[in-house]
């Protein structure tokens, strides 16, 4: 993986884990172009994983970015947050998941069909 490459999936996930001003601004430009996909994608993982191995878990923390993830992420994002928050029965993702879910985002991108 080139060195530049590397910087950006730890510049991804330090944006997640402060997710101010600065980092959600960042990662809208990421959501405005689906080349970026997987690069944010990569930082969510990092992102996770360094939560996961935290030795004091910030639910919290985790759950407003899920919740902050589901209301800015375009549509075309909201299955693959899911799967990635489903990966793994952690603790961090499942408050991930919370967020995700307590925002809406996946219902809003994919309504429920009307029968």
């Amino acid at each position: 993986m080139p060195e530049n490459q590397t910087t950006s999936i730890d510049t991804v996930a330090d944006k997640l884990r402060g997710l101010d001003g600065a980092g959600q601004s960042f990662l809208q430009l990421l959501f405005e172009n689906p080349v970026q996909d997987n690069l944010l994608f990569d930082g969510l993982a990092l992102y996770l994983d360094r939560e996961s191995e935290a030795p004091f878990l910030n639910s919290l923390r985790l759950e407003r970015c899920g919740e902050w993830l589901g209301n800015a992420a375009p549509g075309r994002l909201q299955v693959r947050l899911m799967e990635a928050a489903r990966s793994s029965q952690h603790p961090a993702y499942l408050a991930l998941r919370a967020g995700l879910v307590r925002s809406g985002g996946l219902e809003r991108a994919y309504p429920k069909a009307a029968v």
